[in-house]
């Protein structure tokens, strides 16, 4: 069978690193991948997150490519202060919203907003800026990319129930 080597985080590629053949007895119905299909693995995207030690399933695995058709992927570097508090993973449903900046007031209009999907959260370790790299769709994506490099977004977590 095939199990995670190490912790894989939903949405990241899978690398031959990543997974490991075990010798284990396990009830079918749980449709583990066989060892000998782990080759086939490397390559293809985590649907969600596997612990360290967990069998590999068919469920476990996605081929799609990021960005898909008609996507676009735009990285938003922020600060930990216009972040949600909670730790972010792939596949999280977040809205980049325009913020007036230190000098502008709030306003009585509702500030723009896209909504987005996360693909990937990279913390800088030198700075406390954490690049939220963000698929949305293609006609959006220049104008949140123009949005980001302002400095005056922000970033909202919407509900992760499906």
């Amino acid at each position: 069978m095939v199990a995670a080597r190490q912790t894989i985080t939903r949405g990241q590629t899978i690398s031959q690193a990543d997974v490991m053949t075990v010798q284990v007895g396990v009830d079918p119905a749980l449709k583990p991948i066989p060892g000998s299909q782990l080759a086939g693995l490397v390559g293809r995207r985590a649907a969600l997150d596997m612990a360290a030690g967990s069998l590999v399933t068919s469920d476990d695995v996605i081929a799609t490519v990021l960005p898909g058709q008609g996507m676009s992927v735009v990285g938003v570097s922020l600060p930990a202060s216009l972040l949600p508090g909670e730790a972010l993973v792939a596949g999280d449903r977040v809205r980049v919203v325009a913020t007036p900046g230190q000098q502008g007031d709030v306003g009585s209009e509702p500030p723009a907003t896209i909504p987005a999907t996360v693909v990937g959260v990279y913390p800088d370790g030198q700075s406390d800026q954490t690049v939220v790299s963000v698929e949305v769709p293609q006609e959006r994506a220049a104008e949140l990319a123009a949005r980001s490099a302002t400095g005056k977004v922000a970033l909202i977590l919407d509900s992760r129930e499906r």
